[in-house]
């Protein structure tokens, strides 16, 4: 009988224990709850000459780096414009994908995006480059990735990392 109270009170104890939190409404999280680690897919990509006058474009942060993120329309649009004037905008769901960009800080070489690398949620860019000694005077080579935004919370830019928002 004494058992039987024992193992009685441990379950009632048990069942109260695991009960007695509310239940917190459920949404949809922007980011994962782990940071993405291994390769993100590149789900379009562009490459092009960039005029020198229009690095204004870029954001202000990431005016001075050879690697940098787009995260709005607005940006990307006045980027767009200076890359491919001739060409439609493309259209970028920006709560889900990020377009990340290479350009030539140094010397004019063509430059393109051909694999992004994520550890523990920050992204590096490996980019291939031609090589060349022309300085760069009016133009810029640039390359622009879209990738997916989930489980990337920062971009590697030599020995920094840009948070990304």
């Amino acid at each position: 009988m004494c058992k039987v109270r024992l193992m009685t009170v441990a379950l009632l104890m048990a069942l109260l224990t695991g009960c007695g939190h509310a239940k917190k409404p459920v949404s949809k999280p922007t980011q994962p709850a782990f940071p993405l680690n291994g390769d993100a897919a590149i789900l379009q990509s562009w490459q092009g000459d960039f005029p020198v006058v229009r690095l204004e474009s870029l954001p202000a942060d990431q005016r001075e780096q050879g690697i940098g993120y787009i995260g709005n329309q607005d940006a990307f649009e006045s980027v767009w414009r200076a890359l491919k004037p001739d060409a439609a905008v493309p259209d970028i769901d920006f709560l889900n994908h990020l377009v990340l960009f290479v350009r030539n800080t140094q010397f004019y070489n063509r430059i393109s995006i051909g694999k992004i690398m994520v550890k523990e949620g920050v992204a590096e860019v490996l980019a291939m480059e031609t090589m060349s000694a022309m300085p760069i005077e009016d133009q810029v080579a640039m390359s622009l990735a879209v990738i997916s935004r989930e489980g990337i919370i920062g971009l590697r830019s030599g020995s920094m990392v840009i948070p990304v928002k």
